[in-house]
């Protein structure tokens, strides 16, 4: 419900934020919370909202800079407008998340986790959203070899390449010991890495190419055990210098989240290399890197019309390209193909059950007989599913909505495949 929106919303240049508030310790949305939204240049409040039954706050249009900004690696300003979000609701700490990022023309998701009352010492919670890698940057990434011979320390162990349920990010250099390790569902950290590393303004096939780039640099390391086998307890760190860009609670923006729900099981592969590659990349602004992909050159390349496989193969090589997992970890049943009304089948009794269970944490979801029959009542369970996690509201299941409740239902049951 919209408490107060004060303010002009006539602006020149602008973008919508949603925020999704949910317990950090079991991820369930929190409901009923106070939350005020303040321009971060000047502190000024813009508006005040209580969550609703799925924990979120509508979406919200904002002034942002110019669309230039963002398109443009010679541009002077600051992309994206910043936002200040305050957070207070009953058995919770009140938190602060600074510089939430709003592009213009696109949606930003502003994920809020709330401590609850106790697990802390009273006191506010703060979590700042650094700026994006093109406009902050950062320590150049220490070049490695691309494909890592079993002789190499942190040799391959697994048989297979697999897509993890969870990345366990070390958020530091791999050295220090008092950087924090977070649990983070794979397509969640892709997520994160490509919002912090691009700009979700750019053409549709440049954020493809960055974002198989990012995720085959991240199966590499899971799949050769890169960390582990060096005595470490993480997958990958939030380091530059050796990884990725990984934020805790950064803004996730939409088009960059559709696209890596649509791509999630895939990877860059070379001929005869059963390892996903590591696709190492620079910005080509700030740090140059002739043998991988530059980011605003992908986004160049994209403008002249090459294709999200051509933009790859300029960099790295024409022999590289996309591959899929043979397996998905912590999914209890894979895709089996669209499900809509007169479907029939075990598949929708697994998608019933599931729907039903989800909705213990999400009411709005409506529970359905498991009859293994897709009716009227299941799509509309659907369509207010996705309309909740920010799917298309059509009521049919496709490859996206499959896994997103398939993701939803292992975080609210713990229960996984072994």
């Amino acid at each position: 419900m919209d408490v107060t929106t004060p303010g002009n919303i006539g602006f020149a240049s602008s973008g919508e934020l949603e925020i999704e508030l949910y317990d950090s310790t079991n991820r369930g949305p929190v409901r009923g919370a106070q939350v005020s939204i303040y321009r971060a240049s000047d502190g000024e409040k813009i508006a005040s909202y209580v969550s609703d039954g799925a924990g979120q706050i509508p979406d919200i249009r904002v002034e942002t800079p110019p669309l230039e900004y963002s398109l443009e690696s010679q541009a002077m300003g600051m992309p994206y407008g910043q936002y200040n979000i305050v957070v207070e609701a009953a058995g919770y700490e009140t938190l602060e998340l600074i510089n939430a990022e709003v592009l213009p023309q696109e949606l930003s998701l502003q994920p809020v986790p709330l401590i609850p009352t106790g697990s802390m010492t009273g006191k506010t919670e703060e979590i700042v959203v650094p700026g994006n890698t093109l406009y902050v940057p950062q320590t150049p990434k220490i070049p490695e070899t691309e494909v890592k011979p079993v002789t190499e320390t942190g040799e391959i162990v697994l048989s297979r390449v697999v897509i993890p349920e969870y990345i366990i990010v070390h958020d530091g250099t791999p050295s220090d010991a008092k950087a924090k390790n977070y649990y983070v569902t794979y397509p969640d950290y892709i997520k994160n890495v490509a919002s912090s590393e691009i700009y979700a303004t750019w053409p549709d096939a440049a954020i493809r190419a960055n974002v198989l780039a990012i995720m085959s640099f991240t199966l590499n390391r899971v799949y050769t055990e890169w960390y582990r086998g060096k005595g470490y307890d993480f997958t990958i760190t939030s380091s530059t210098a050796y990884d990725q860009k990984w934020s805790y609670g950064r803004t996730i923006f939409e088009s960059i989240s559709q696209v890596v729900d649509e791509m999630y099981t895939n990877y860059l592969a070379r001929p005869n290399v059963k390892q996903p590659i590591l696709t190492q990349y620079c910005d080509g602004k700030n740090v140059r890197c002739p043998k991988w992909l530059s980011q605003w050159g992908s986004k160049d390349l994209a403008d002249q019309g090459l294709r999200t496989i051509e933009i790859l193969r300029y960099y790295y090589g024409s022999n590289i390209y996309i591959s899929t997992a043979e397996e998905i970890s912590g999914i209890p049943t894979s895709w089996a193909g669209e499900l809509s009304v007169g479907s029939e089948g075990k598949k929708v009794s697994q998608l019933q059950e599931h729907l039903n269970v989800i909705a213990g944490d999400y009411p709005a979801i409506p529970r359905v007989a498991v009859d293994g029959i897709y009716g009227p009542l299941t799509a509309e369970a659907v369509r207010i599913f996705q309309s909740i996690f920010g799917l298309p509201a059509t009521g049919v299941v496709d490859y996206r909505t499959w896994y997103k409740i398939s993701q939803i239902y292992v975080g609210v049951t713990g229960i996984a495949e072994l």
